[in-house]
């Protein structure tokens, strides 16, 4: 699985079709639990990660239209066919018909929405940091379905479902992630 650019070029990439501080930082986040998920599994960690961080190049200039633009903007980049599918599974049943079918699949799937709703449950802590999250606190957020309600926490758990893992363990993952890129994504260190 080659690709065709290296991770500093997909970060040019994504900055040419978006320019939101936020959702550059959704994608770093997705891209650092795709990675982890990577790792975790024995895969390519660099393929899935550039999986994750280019996930919603479109999103941006086409809000309405996500997903139809990325296959064009990745095949002109250079990448093949195989990417460009796991990047439109991320959207399954919400913007593109491709089914999660692969683990990367399933994962990017799964963590798209998840690392948002995690990175809004740590902005409203008092530490505003990711480093002393745990699970219980994501888990007690997820309930209240109030909080982050544009969040799809069916997605989410079915996404858990399909990679066969407890949403509890994919929660962690992705917190265990996501601490990571603390500092990048703009959350506080801890206090000493």
């Amino acid at each position: 699985m080659a690709l065709p650019m290296d991770r500093a070029a997909a970060l040019e990439l994504l900055k040419t079709h978006t320019h939101t501080q936020s959702l550059i930082h959704h994608a770093i986040s997705v891209e650092a639990a795709m990675r982890h998920f990577a790792e975790f599994y024995g895969e390519d960690v660099e393929y899935w990660g550039m999986v994750g961080l280019l996930h919603d190049l479109d999103y941006e200039e086409h809000p309405e239209e996500h997903c139809q633009y990325t296959p064009g903007y990745l095949r002109e980049a250079g990448f093949d066919e195989d990417f460009i599918r796991a990047v439109l599974s991320h959207g399954y049943g919400l913007c593109t018909d491709v089914k999660p079918e692969k683990q990367m699949e399933k994962v990017i799937y799964t963590v798209d929405e998840l690392t948002g709703f995690i990175t809004a449950v740590a902005l409203m802590r008092p530490s505003k940091s990711l480093l002393d999250l745990e699970v219980k606190s994501v888990k007690k957020k997820f309930k209240d379905k109030a909080f982050a309600a544009k969040v799809d926490r069916d997605l989410i758990c079915g996404g858990a479902e399909m990679m066969g893992m407890e949403l509890d363990q994919v929660m962690e993952h992705c917190i265990l992630a996501l601490r990571t890129i603390n500092a990048e994504l703009g959350f506080q260190p801890l206090a000493e």
